[in-house]
C-alpha cells in the first residue's frame, strides 16, 4: 500500500468514523438559538458509542456505485473503529498514534508521526468528538445552515494537505442525530453514507 493511497483511504474513512460516530451523543435539550458552539458541545458528548452503517462510493471509472456496510465504534478520547462486512470483511483501526488496516490475512500498520498531514487530519476530528472548535478550525472552514430540527455543517479543508484529497465534507442532521455524511473528494469521486445509533439493549 501506498503513501498516497493510505492517505486517500484514512482521509474519507476516517472522516466518516468520527463524524458519523458523534451521532451517538445523547439527546440535548431544545434551543431557541442554534449555532456551532452548540453543535460542537452536543457531538462531543458521544463519549463512547456504536453504530451501523450503509455508505456508498461514486467512483468515476465505475458504472454503479460501490456499496457498503458495517458497524463503527468510539471510545474517547482517540479509539475509532470501522468495520466493514459487506461485501468484503474489512477493519480500519485508529488508536493513538497507531493505524491499523486489516483485509483478509493482510494487516499494515501506519505510525501517525510518519504521515504528519494525515496526523493534522485525523486530531481535528478527535477535536469535534472532544468539543474542541479550535482544533477543527485549524484544518476547516466551518459553516452552519439550518436550524436545531434541520441543519447542515459544511466543513471545507484549508490546510494544504488535506486539500489535496478532500474538497468537501457535508454533515447533515437533526440536533444531536447525525443522519448523513458526503465527502466530495479533489478527484471528483464522493461517497455518502447512512447512520443508525445502536441503541443499548
Amino acid at each position: 500500500m501506498t503513501a498516497g493511497t493510505c492517505k486517500k483511504f484514512f482521509y474519507a474513512a476516517v472522516a466518516h468514523v468520527a463524524l458519523m460516530l458523534a451521532a451517538l451523543s445523547p439527546a440535548m435539550a431544545a434551543t431557541a438559538q442554534w449555532d456551532v458552539d452548540q453543535l460542537m458541545h452536543t457531538l462531543a458528548k458521544a463519549h463512547a458509542g456504536q453504530a451501523t452503517f450503509v455508505e456508498k462510493k461514486y467512483v468515476a471509472v465505475l458504472e454503479r456505485p460501490v456499496e457498503s456496510s458495517g458497524e463503527l465504534s468510539f471510545t474517547a478520547p482517540n479509539r475509532l473503529e470501522k468495520k466493514t462486512l459487506k461485501p468484503k470483511p474489512e477493519t480500519m483501526l485508529v488508536d493513538g498514534d497507531l493505524l491499523v488496516i486489516e483485509r483478509g490475512r493482510q494487516k499494515h500498520r501506519l505510525q501517525l508521526q510518519d504521515y504528519p498531514e494525515l496526523a493534522g487530519f485525523i486530531d481535528s476530528i478527535r477535536g469535534t468528538l472532544a468539543g474542541d472548535r479550535k482544533a477543527l478550525e485549524r484544518t476547516f472552514r466551518l459553516t452552519l445552515t439550518g436550524d436545531a430540527q434541520r441543519w447542515i455543517l459544511t466543513l471545507a479543508p484549508h490546510d494544504a494537505g488535506v486539500a489535496q484529497s478532500v474538497q468537501q465534507v457535508r454533515i447533515a442532521g437533526s440536533r444531536d442525530n447525525v443522519r448523513s455524511i458526503d465527502i466530495l473528494q479533489t478527484d471528483g469521486d464522493r461517497s455518502s453514507m447512512t447512520i443508525e445509533r445502536v441503541t443499548p439493549q
